[in-house]
């Protein structure tokens, strides 16, 4: 992909905004799919999560802020769980099916905080560095529902893994392989592996987020994935489960896995035969869609559990196979919908476009410090007026963060009232999965602090990022 450094953000769709951005009836109204379950407005108009206003939270905790629904994210966890529980099974397997196991992705947002919640659902949670295993560990989640991703593991990391005793590592190179046979032969333990595979499937997504094409740096390919298990089942020092697919993010259709699932069962019955063993274990990793804006349908989880046992049974009658146990990694689809982001206005600017055309750029006092998405991939996301109620006319609007960069736009086309003015408060909806991951200190702005509400109860579970902060670390 190349761009100019604006060429993204700006004049794709001239004054009018995109073809599927709809004036509203009401420029007050919430659309129901793009926020988490307990927002909704007060009598002044101002919107309150958890029961509490958000212009409560602004005075008490300050503004930019991501602002977790507590009770919301929990109940995404759940819904996952009891979706894969009834379609595949619970973990170990039961009447249902062989089993499933239901991994939170970490990589979308983790801290102390939010491993516990998934430790208290009963998932198990996914980490992909070193650092994200510390904060699982540190928030005292049980290493044995742990998974280890990464394409580049080290040593010490693979070592700590070992040490600590995560529940499975997925190998994604010959030299990985390799790596954690000498440590477990050093270790004396028999760790259970999975292989991450190219199954040559694009998802429907952005290039950046497909991750199962094979001119990628994920995985291997279906015949070096052959070979590394041929290699791992001859040594015997490591526990093959099954092998592993990440197809891409942001998915709503299924279909995709067909594919995945047809040639990943075709090479493990095939393995299983020639060394007369059995790989129990499937791994179909995440990727799963959230709504972002209006033109977004993502599907629900037990959806999305019925689909994918029907096309795993499917292919496992035609191979004359077990029905193996399913592992899956959401991340953005729980952690996504239950957060937004609360700015302040700083300035509002009317633009003429020519041709009668006006677009109003609205200021924030964040950015692409707090959102890195919509730089990186040129996504989309909406806006609301946060703080009060407005009778004014709706004006196309542009919210665009504080950053010297002319690619630093939150949010590229929403309709806005008209007399939206510097104080009001604006919240950006879904915005809980890969913003505070991506965060970063650019042009020395802070990171903001993450605040979970729940039961008319505001807590800082991540605290604000402060000058002193960034100032500690240079010592210069």
């Amino acid at each position: 992909m190349s761009a100019h450094e604006a060429g993204a953000l700006h004049g794709e769709y001239g004054g009018h905004g995109p073809e599927w951005l709809r004036l509203p009836a009401d420029i007050n109204d919430l659309l129901p799919q793009l926020w988490s379950q307990t927002v909704s407005r007060d009598a002044t108009g101002a919107l309150t999560v958890g029961g509490i206003s958000v212009n409560a939270l602004a005075e008490e905790f300050g503004t930019p802020a991501y602002i977790v629904d507590e009770t919301d994210f929990r109940a995404r966890l759940n819904a996952f769980r009891d979706a894969f529980a009834a379609s595949f099974g619970k973990t170990g397997g039961d009447d249902n099916g062989p089993g499933s196991q239901v991994y939170y992705a970490g990589k979308s947002f983790l801290c102390k905080a939010v491993a516990r919640w998934v430790e208290e659902s009963g998932l198990s949670l996914d980490v992909c560095t070193g650092g994200e295993l510390a904060v699982a560990l540190a928030a005292g989640f049980p290493p044995h529902r742990l998974a280890l991703h990464g394409n580049n593991k080290s040593y010490d990391e693979l070592a700590q893994a070992l040490q600590v005793g995560v529940g499975k590592i997925v190998l994604d190179s010959t030299t990985e392989i390799a790596r954690l046979t000498a440590l477990a032969t050093e270790l004396g333990v028999k760790p259970a592996v999975m292989i991450r595979t190219k199954v040559g499937v694009e998802a429907h997504t952005h290039e950046y987020i497909a991750t199962a094409h094979e001119d990628q740096k994920f995985g291997l390919s279906l015949d070096a994935s052959v070979k590394a298990a041929r290699r791992i089942l001859t040594a015997g020092v490591l526990d093959l489960r099954g092998l592993h697919s990440h197809i891409g993010s942001q998915i709503f259709d299924t279909t995709g896995f067909e594919v995945a699932v047809r040639r990943l069962l075709e090479i493990q019955s095939g393995l299983a035969e020639e060394f007369a063993t059995t790989l129990p274990e499937l791994g179909l990793g995440g990727g799963f869609g959230m709504a972002y804006t209006s033109q977004d349908d993502p599907k629900a989880p037990t959806e999305l559990a019925a689909e994918l046992r029907d096309i795993v049974e499917r292919e496992c009658k035609v191979l004359e196979i077990p029905l193996p146990a399913v592992t899956v990694e959401p991340g953005r689809a729980i952690a996504g919908p239950s957060t937004f982001t609360l700015y302040q206005v700083g300035t509002v600017k009317a633009v003429d476009l020519g041709s009668g055309q006006v677009r109003s750029y609205v200021s924030v006092d964040g950015g692409m410090s707090d959102n890195l998405r919509p730089a990186l991939y040129n996504a989309s996301y909406s806006a609301t007026m946060a703080s009060r109620l407005s009778g004014a006319p709706a004006i196309l609007g542009r919210v665009a963060g504080k950053h010297c960069e002319a690619g630093d736009i939150v949010v590229k086309d929403e309709f806005l009232p008209g007399d939206i003015a510097p104080g009001d408060l604006v919240a950006v909806p879904g915005t809980g999965a890969y913003c505070r991951s991506m965060a970063s200190n650019y042009n020395h702005v802070p990171r903001p602090p993450v605040v979970a509400v729940a039961n008319e109860e505001a807590r800082v579970i991540v605290r604000r990022e402060t000058v002193d902060d960034m100032l500690s670390l240079d010592v210069g």
